[in-house]
């Protein structure tokens, strides 16, 4: 993956996790791609990738810290809410990936 631009390598990272990452609700899965919200984590999750610091306890943290607004905005919830455990762990697998090829 010998992708030295930044804008191409954020836009892949952001790809990978909108088709293999989704948020359940009522056992409904909305993929972040068409939620709108693979581009937001890709680009808070990059430094990790990029300062060799990918693991659960920083990946959770990060995803915990981005507000979905829901009900018109009337609340928000952490993106970890929303996040059934099989789609953290291929996050986390799609992070170390790039890591190890950054």
């Amino acid at each position: 993956m010998a992708k030295t631009n930044t804008t191409e390598l954020l836009e892949a990272l952001a790809a990978e996790i909108g088709e293999n990452v989704y948020i359940d609700v009522a056992k409904w899965h909305l993929y972040l791609s068409n939620a709108k919200l693979h581009t937001v984590v890709a680009e808070q999750l990059y430094p990790l990738i990029t300062s060799n610091a990918v693991n659960e306890n920083r990946v959770l943290q990060v995803l915990g810290s981005i507000p979905i607004k829901i009900g018109g905005g009337k609340r928000e919830i952490p993106l970890i809410d929303l996040l059934p455990l099989q789609c953290q762990v291929a996050l986390i697998d799609i992070l170390e990936k790039y890591q190890r090829d950054f």
